[in-house]
């Protein structure tokens, strides 16, 4: 959970990020666009023109109505080839090594390349072409959603990462209620005969044991005096009578065993159909600094009048005496549960163009991963492509690596 002065100390390290980048202080995030002002030529499909003496080539990839696909145009003294006469090939190394090869088939004017380019667009690419017995080679990097990161830096702001893997989803209902004794963790302690009270041996507040003697009452009747033992453990709640006064049926000493409690929880008639008991249910106190997970021990048959809300009580183990009486707690009712394959924490979710992406991280160096998803649970989001089984990616504090990357500018473009 981030507390307010951790997200203060993120977000002041963020501007050391960005103040450390605009001075070059290792930032390593890279972009098309800004490589397209600075490093290289535009040919006439606005592609990047790779140059061998009279012999030219432009790449880029086309996107549009199909999945990213490379479309090669090849020159000779800047007039086009016929894509026929050229042999062509394509290595895409990728961050973390892993190398997608594509050959060329010719299409009307272009070279078209075999396969999708995946997202990202960012790798170090190897071209080769073969034009009228000539071998013709280079290699460039073409980099997006890419910065690197020192793990000082990381660690200072709060980055934290963790391998994606398999991971149970549960769907949830929220719960409001509050904390209550149970019946057996109450007692009134009252006279068993009428008579005049001789002896009170405990203060309100003051802990009692089982069986300890409470008060001696002097019987109006027979005129023996009899003790009163408390029987049950516990701290005295309230004590409502004084040496010298008559006892009658009104209880002398409340007592309550704070150990023995459980969360009474209102439950709407749209959510009341899918609870049962025995399901799962994490309690939580409303500063947050209080969890745990119990089970539905009952659901009561009525219904409130007013409300048309139903009680669903929660045993809430309290040997630490964490849960008070009348206190204000919620839950999530856990009503069904899915075991994703592939899973990543939903707080590390960011928007990257037109994407939901996480960070993944390769040494100290963070890039973008476009995620397909499936079903999503506060806490857990499952993956259905986009990222490996064991990759590592960002989970805490994503948000820096996203506004890392968009300050330097990194953008798509072909």
């Amino acid at each position: 959970m981030n507390t307010p002065r951790s997200w203060m100390r993120a977000a002041a390290v963020a501007l050391m990020l960005s103040l450390g980048a605009a001075c070059g202080a290792g930032n390593g995030a890279e972009g098309e666009d800004a490589a397209a002002t600075a490093d290289y030529e535009r040919g006439p499909h606005r592609g990047r023109m790779l140059r061998d003496g009279e012999f030219a080539i432009e790449m880029t990839i086309f996107e549009d109505g199909v999945p990213p696909e490379f479309h090669i145009y090849a020159y000779r003294n800047d007039q086009p080839v016929d894509p026929r006469e050229v042999q062509l090939s394509v290595a895409l190394t990728r961050l973390g090594g892993a190398v997608d090869q594509f050959q060329f088939a010719p299409e009307a004017d272009y070279l078209k390349g075999a396969g999708v380019v995946t997202e990202p667009h960012s790798f170090d690419v190897a071209v080769r072409a073969v034009y009228d017995g000539a071998t013709h080679e280079w290699a460039y990097d073409s980099y997006e959603g890419r910065t690197t990161i020192g793990a000082a830096q990381a660690e200072a702001a709060g980055i934290r990462v963790e391998a994606a893997g398999p991971a149970t989803l549960e769907e949830t209902i929220a719960l409001s209620g509050r904390v209550e004794l149970q019946p057996q963790g109450r007692a009134e302690i009252t006279a068993w005969y009428p008579g005049r009270i001789v002896g009170m041996n405990r203060a309100i507040g003051e802990r009692v044991r089982r069986g300890e003697t409470l008060a001696s009452v002097t019987s109006s009747e027979s005129l023996q005096t009899y003790a009163i033992p408390s029987p049950i453990a516990g701290v005295v709640m309230a004590r409502n009578a004084n040496v010298g006064d008559v006892a009658g049926a009104a209880p002398i000493y409340v007592i309550a065993d704070a150990a023995q409690v459980h969360a009474e929880f209102y439950v709407y008639p749209r959510d009341a159909e899918r609870l049962r008991a025995d399901q799962p249910v994490v309690v939580r106190s409303l500063s947050g600094e209080h969890s745990v997970r119990a089970e539905i021990e009952a659901i009561l048959p009525t219904a409130d009048m007013m409300t048309q809300t139903i009680v669903a009580h929660v045993d809430l183990p309290n040997a630490d005496g964490a849960w008070r009486p009348g206190q204000a707690v919620e839950g999530a009712a856990v009503v069904s549960r899915y075991e994703a394959p592939l899973a990543v924490r939903t707080r590390a979710l960011q928007r990257f163009r037109d994407f939901t992406v996480v960070f993944a991280r390769v040494g100290e160096t963070y890039e973008v991963r476009m995620l397909e998803l499936g079903r999503q649970t506060p806490e857990w989001t499952e993956v259905l492509s986009g990222l490996a089984p064991g990759e590592v990616y960002v989970s805490d504090n994503a948000f820096l690596i996203r506004a890392d990357i968009e300050k330097s500018g990194a953008s798509h473009d072909h």
